[in-house]
């Protein structure tokens, strides 16, 4: 090997360099690059947003130490099986052999590799096996996503203890900040006017700065309500909307109901994503499209319901399937539109034709939700945007409007009151906790009964576009027919004439087709939450009663009544609309005596 090899490694490495980048290293990697070999630290931290090229960075420094005998052999540590496959396959591209499959039960690692991969849980099994491989040879410890050392406490121990005696590290990560406060190994740490220790990286390159240099694709965020109901572990019935204020568990358990397979808010909302896939592949041909799920039931059904709406099934990977890394490299290769996955394409998987995303998961922390948007943002060639479809959930808006945002790893607890992370407290074990199923923090004692979705906003670059309007209807049709190449400044100008010709539109319908959303204050009718309330739960008492009578779900019920009468979902019904549903099952009761 040698460094001519490296240092022709393509930007965008492994994948295919984006339009205006040098043939070399991007700009934010040579300045990475000439910081690290100006001062030559024993310890170096990049942060870099997703899709900006840590691999190559590190690929290149790794090629300088081994040519400039700096160090004799590599070590890189990843979160998962298949990145180690993905850090080897990259490596031995310009000509450095790494062997993922190393093991300590093998014995000593072969002497034809510059080095192995391998997992932070795997060090965390054997730490003195890695210390004494450090130590009788001059190391490279490449530590990916770096943030992981510190999932736990003995994980933290082992990373310190295996790789204290190492001659360099390299830390490397997206997502620097925690929202635990497990310190970080190798991780310097400073202390603020306000006395908190905040993570200090080496060099930075955030997102913001990646999508002005062309290096990563604006996204849009597509952002659905919509009307919820579900039954309480004492029986009660509850209907809202999903994105109006409510108390936090209200909120949780009308997402749940959001994303239950058996509702229509699911199905809605991916065919909607589907058609947006369609649209970019227009221009971009191979794009594919991404469900993240939360566990390995929903998976399964998200996928059948996308096989009955596209046709065609689609890839499924899940965490404890064998040949999810298989599965995972024939879809990025391929050009099949849809795969499903629990985790696994949560962080570092590399699968750059990524195109649109349904985040239809409850983690919602600020680490597993900038970890799941950067699968969507490595760009290719100039132009390409990235659509991510997600619930009207203040949590996950929020995050949506702070994709700009820098955050660094805080050490310390704030007080009670100066908050910065108060807010987050009940999330933090879920950001942290490797798992596939709800923990018993995200149980709800509840039963999921119906659910619609409603096209709400476009949120893009901090602003939000557009009104509510129906699924299929010829509002959220213009949003989801937004062509698929188009700079950043394109993008946010068809977003404002979108929603201009929108807002027109709206005022130029009859008050009779208006959407209730749609009027004004004064034309909607008078009446106060209390007496429509009491008609929800008149409603849903006779829909109980005759479900009794006539063993039908209780769902199938008031989609007949909805058929029959008109109008939408019991919670959004308005007062003249309910009481007509009382009048008709009443009239279905004395017809049927």
């Amino acid at each position: 090997m040698s460094t001519s090899a490296a240092s022709h490694l393509s930007p965008a490495f492994p994948a295919r360099a984006p339009w205006g980048t040098a043939g070399k290293l991007r700009a934010w990697q040579q300045g990475a690059l000439d910081e690290y070999l100006d001062r030559h630290p024993r310890d170096f931290l990049a942060v870099a947003t997703p899709g900006a090229g840590k691999t190559t960075f590190a690929l290149r420094i790794a090629s300088e130490l081994l040519q400039r005998h700096i160090v004799q052999q590599i070590t890189i540590v990843a979160p998962t099986e298949h990145l180690k496959k993905q850090w080897a396959e990259a490596a031995a591209r310009i000509g450095i052999r790494i062997d993922p499959n190393y093991s300590g039960s093998s014995g000593p690692a072969n002497r034809e590799f510059h080095g192995v991969a391998v997992t932070y849980a795997g060090v965390g099994v054997h730490p003195m096996l890695h210390r004494r491989r450090v130590e009788n040879r001059k190391t490279l410890v490449i530590l990916d996503e770096i943030h992981h050392a510190g999932d736990s406490k003995s994980w933290g121990d082992a990373v310190f203890e295996a790789f204290e005696p190492a001659t360099r590290r390299l830390a490397l990560t997206g997502t620097p900040f925690r929202s635990d406060t497990n310190p970080i190994p190798f991780v310097s740490y400073v202390e603020g006017s306000d006395g908190i220790r905040r993570s200090a990286a080496d060099y930075t390159y955030g997102y913001a700065h990646a999508l002005a240099d062309h290096v990563v694709r604006p996204v849009i965020f597509m952002s659905y309500s919509g009307e919820m109901r579900w039954r309480t572990k004492s029986g009660d019935e509850v209907a809202a909307s999903l994105g109006e204020p409510m108390t936090k568990d209200a909120i949780n358990q009308a997402w749940r109901t959001a994303l239950d397979p058996h509702g229509s808010w699911m199905p809605q909302v991916l065919r909607a994503a589907d058609k947006r896939l369609t649209e970019v592949r227009k221009a971009v041909p191979d794009a594919g499209a991404l469900v993240i799920a939360t566990d390995h039931e929903s998976a399964r059904a998200y996928a059948k319901m996308i096989r009955e709406i596209t046709g065609t099934g689609a890839t499924i990977v899940l965490s404890d399937d064998v040949g999810a890394s298989k599965k995972i490299e024939e879809f990025s290769e391929g050009d099949s539109r849809w795969m499903v996955a629990v985790r696994m394409v949560s962080e570092g998987v590399d699968v750059p034709r990524l195109a649109v995303g349904v985040f239809a998961t409850t983690i919602s922390t600020p680490l597993f939700f900038a970890q799941a948007v950067g699968r969507f943002v490595r760009v290719r060639r100039r132009g390409e945007v990235a659509s991510v479809f997600l619930p009207s959930v203040p949590t996950l808006l929020q995050h949506a409007n702070e994709m700009e945002k820098e955050r660094d790893h805080v050490l310390d607890k704030q007080k009670k009151g100066e908050g910065l992370y108060d807010t987050e407290d009940a999330l933090l074990a879920q950001a942290n906790q490797e798992k596939d199923t709800p923990g018993e923090q995200e149980q709800f004692s509840f039963e999921a009964l119906e659910s619609e979705a409603r096209f709400d906003r476009v949120l893009y670059d901090g602003a939000e576009f557009g009104l509510q309007a129906h699924t299929g209807s010829e509002e959220e049709e213009e949003y989801l027919g937004i062509p698929g190449l188009l700079e950043p400044d394109q993008v946010q100008m068809l977003l404002q004439n979108r929603q201009a010709k929108q807002i027109a539109r709206s005022r130029k319908k009859p008050d009779a087709e208006a959407d209730l959303s749609e009027k004004t204050a004064a034309q909607r009718p008078v009446v106060t939450h209390r007496q429509l309330s009491g008609l929800r739960k008149e409603l849903n008492t006779l829909v109980a009663a005759w479900h009794h009578r006539s063993g039908q779900p209780h769902g199938v019920i008031h989609n007949e009544l909805r058929r029959v009468c008109g109008g939408p979902p019991t919670a959004q019904a308005s007062a003249g609309q309910l009481q007509d549903r009382i009048a008709k099952i009443q009239q279905w009761a004395t017809s049927a005596r």
